[in-house]
């Protein structure tokens, strides 16, 4: 079994990665940061011998990265779990937020997704199996102060998410939106927040595991996770 998995070089992906590697899985990984994703790949092989682990970096916000680590994926294998985690926060307010920023954030947070998707799909559609993972955002449910050019495009991956899902009932292939709350990453290490306040990466990979590994006739449709204490 093989689990494709994006962002992969350190919170909630590569969480998600190892929980998969520890139970045995094959990793094909992406991330845009080349070093961290090679730090990454080398920590799994190490510890986890057993299980063959590829990485290559690519930067996903271009259509034609996306759709190159999608070829090379299947030159290795046909994915049977895909996690769509690349993503990128640029706070801001629609009104006043630079020039860019929504094509900035559309692209990493949607498009990636999109073509990468599509570019794997056909083989996953002519095996009639497969689970497909898209991390949204609470940011998908509910408009954020500060939220701007951000959560538009995480109500974008949300919708994609949804249409793919009804898509892809008849070809038995899963589809699972994944909605986080914050959890404790790089990204919030300088907020100045407590660290208790936050979920942990890890927290967000057990429940993609657990959806992963229902009976073929269930399909967990959406993952709602928050902090114990609600949003931040």
């Amino acid at each position: 079994m093989t689990v494709l998995i994006t962002g992969a070089s350190r919170g909630i992906g590569k969480a998600t990665a190892e929980i998969f590697a520890a139970n045995g899985y094959d990793l094909i990984l992406s991330s845009r940061n080349e070093v961290a994703l090679y730090n990454t790949m080398e920590e799994f092989l190490t510890r986890y011998p057993a299980v063959s682990v590829k990485a290559k970096a690519f930067d996903l916000s271009k259509k034609e990265q996306a759709q190159s680590l999608g070829n090379w994926c299947l030159s290795i294998a046909v994915p049977d779990i895909l996690v769509n985690n690349a993503g990128l926060f640029e706070p801001g307010s629609v009104h006043h937020e630079p020039d860019g920023t929504l094509e900035s954030q559309l692209a990493v947070n949607l498009h990636s997704a999109y073509h990468l998707t599509r570019s794997v799909l056909p083989e996953m559609m002519e095996r009639r199996s497969g689970h497909i993972f898209n991390i949204c955002s609470v940011a998908s449910l509910k408009a954020y102060k500060n939220g701007g050019a951000y959560s538009i495009s995480k109500f974008a991956i949300y919708g994609f998410s949804k249409n793919l899902r009804e898509e892809m009932k008849e070809y038995g292939i899963k589809v699972t939106a994944v909605i986080p709350g914050a959890a404790y990453t790089d990204s919030w290490a300088g907020s100045g927040i407590d660290k208790n306040r936050f979920m942990e990466a890890t927290d967000v990979a057990k429940m993609i595991f657990a959806a992963a590994h229902l009976s073929a006739n269930a399909c967990v449709e959406e993952i709602i996770i928050r902090p114990l204490l609600g949003d931040i």
